[in-house]
Order: structure tokens, then C-alpha cells, then sequence
């Protein structure tokens, strides 16, 4: 966390089940019997603080065995991140999210959340009712918290969460949504998980820096 920044109350989160150490393989499919909330939020006590609310799809096995986001090594989530500007290193997930990064990420204006609670090994696992049923939640949480931005990672979830099959990545026309606030601009960025061959770090932050620049100021 930048040394001029203020401390942000964060909500509270459990810490990794694994007590700050990464998986071994043969345990995490124990992860995969969670039926929800498999990890927690990264957000602020203060709901009107979050500028930015990154919508994951939901956790992998990885992450739920450490409760953080994105946590799988070789995931290019955080270093695309650091290298679009939004944090100031790339942050490693894969013991779990420590305090000092979660305060980086919170007073930023920065909170994570997920579509879908349960995790899995991969999200072509989830259902369409489930998806459904996530984006109606993140409907109700968006007018509740009324970021600045809203960014989805995942066109193929996004597609399915809110029934827009002809949607591409990139800026939404979010008013089609049914109950979305017109104020709260909407992105969909590529999944990270390097089972997407057609992204790269580069790429990944190219559309990140798209999302974050317009909030700096004098962008």
C-alpha cells in the first residue's frame, strides 16, 4: 500500500484454510464439495469507497484452498493488473491475499466479488441457472454499492449471467440489463486463466488499462 494512503476497513475474511500454505494437488478436490461461498469478498466496510468492482466468475479449486482470488500460480490475473497500473507489484495469491495487499486493493477503491460462490475446476462447470442466478445478485449488490465501474472477467459467463448472447468484450451497453443503474459503467474484460490461449499479460492489461484510466485523474 502506497505510504500516503489512509488504512481502509476492510470486511472480514477468513483466513486461508491451509494456514498460509499453497495446496498440494491431492487436496484440492476436498475444495470442490463447498456449495458456496467457497471465498470471501475483498471489500470495504464502506460500500461507497469501491470505485472499481471486479467480478470474477467463481473460485477454483486453488483459490477456494486459500480463500483469495485468483490464487492458481500461472494465473495471468495479477500480473496483468500491476502492469495495467492497478497495483503497485504483482501480488501473490497463492498462500492466500495478505493484509497489506487487501489494504492496497481497498484503498484504491478496489473490491472483488464472484458471479457464482461455488467453486469448481473449471467454470464450464458451473449451470446456466446458477450464472443467472449470479448475475441477478450482482444486479442487486451494484445498486447497493454504486461503483464507478463494474468489470466482469468472462464474456462467455457474462453472456449467460445476464442474457446477452450477441455481447463482446469490452464497454457494455449496461441499461439493457434489467435493474442496472445508469450511472455505473459495466466492462467485460477476457478470463485470465491461462486456459485462454488468445489473451497474453500484455493484452490482459491493455483492456485493464482501458477500464482503470478513465478513474485516474487528469485521464
Amino acid at each position: 500500500m502506497p505510504s500516503d494512503a489512509k488504512p481502509v476497513s476492510a470486511r472480514p475474511r477468513r483466513a486461508s484454510p491451509l494456514g498460509g500454505r499453497k495446496p498440494l494437488t491431492s487436496e484440492l478436490a476436498a475444495f470442490q464439495s463447498i456449495p458456496n461461498d467457497a471465498m470471501d469478498d475483498i471489500l470495504p466496510v464502506d460500500l461507497t469507497t469501491v470505485r472499481l468492482l471486479i467480478v470474477g466468475v467463481n473460485p477454483g479449486l486453488w483459490t477456494a484452498a486459500v480463500n483469495a482470488p485468483f490464487a492458481r500460480p500461472g494465473n495471468r490475473f495479477w500480473p496483468s493488473l500491476h502492469r495495467a497500473g492497478l497495483t503497485d507489484h504483482v501480488v501473490d495469491a497463492s498462500r492466500g491475499l495478505s493484509t497489506d495487499d487487501e489494504q492496497q486493493l481497498l484503498s484504491r477503491g478496489i473490491a472483488l466479488t464472484n458471479l457464482v460462490g461455488r467453486a469448481t475446476a473449471r467454470a464450464d462447470e458451473l449451470s446456466a441457472s446458477e450464472l443467472r442466478a449470479g448475475g441477478q445478485r450482482i444486479v442487486e449488490r451494484v445498486r447497493e454499492m454504486r461503483p464507478d465501474v463494474v468489470a466482469v472477467a468472462g464474456i462467455t459467463a457474462f453472456r449467460t449471467a445476464f442474457r446477452l448472447p450477441k455481447s463482446v468484450l469490452g464497454r457494455q451497453d449496461a441499461p439493457v440489463i434489467d435493474g442496472w443503474p445508469e450511472e455505473v459503467a459495466l466492462w467485460v474484460v477476457p478470463q485470465p486463466s491461462g486456459l485462454n490461449a488468445h489473451e497474453t499479460i500484455d493484452t490482459l492489461a491493455a483492456k485493464w488499462r482501458e477500464v482503470w484510466d478513465p478513474l485516474q485523474p487528469n485521464t
